[in-house]
């Protein structure tokens, strides 16, 4: 098998592969509460900004991304600015085989020099998502319930918390 490269992404050139990757898990699950998948020209603006404010890394195989993990603002008020949400996703063909825990390992490394604390969401049932935060470090923080309406039925979100620094900004 050929070698998985982590690196920065590069809006440009990248922003089709992230969006053809997120797209089942908008149109085809609850792993996103998104409903209407962003296209190229979205995903580039979210890559600019994520990768500019936080960090936006993507995994490739022989030339091609076969995942990204990125953090965002976890919330908009000053004191959470140590604080910072999370997320990976793996394309099908890349799944279970180390590239989500690549990507993490790298992001939150990353993540680690200018936050505090790395927050991330679960849309339940997920066992693959639980076991690689678990995996990573983070542990559970509690559980929303019914928050969001998808798929024709309200689903729940298990947050989790890795503090990534012991001191702040």
């Amino acid at each position: 098998m050929s070698q998985v490269i982590i690196r920065p992404a590069d809006p440009q050139k990248d922003a089709a592969a992230c969006a053809e990757i997120y797209r089942p898990f908008v149109t085809d699950g609850w792993t996103s509460f998104e409903t209407d998948p962003p296209d190229e020209a979205e995903m580039t603006r979210r890559i600019s900004e994520y990768g500019d404010s936080h960090a936006w890394l993507v995994a490739e195989r022989d030339g091609e991304v076969i995942g990204y993990a990125y953090g965002s603002r976890h919330r908009t008020r000053a004191a959470y600015q140590t604080s910072c949400d999370v997320a990976v996703y793996v394309a099908p063909q890349a799944a279970a085989a180390g590239v989500g825990t690549a990507l993490y390992g790298e992001l939150l490394a990353a993540l680690a020099t200018g936050y505090h604390a790395a927050f991330a969401g679960i849309a339940l049932p997920n066992d693959a998502s639980i076991a690689l935060h678990r995996k990573m470090g983070f542990e559970p923080v509690g559980v929303y319930r019914d928050v969001g309406w998808k798929l024709g039925a309200y689903r729940d979100v298990s947050w989790w918390q890795k503090v990534l620094a012991e001191s702040g900004n």
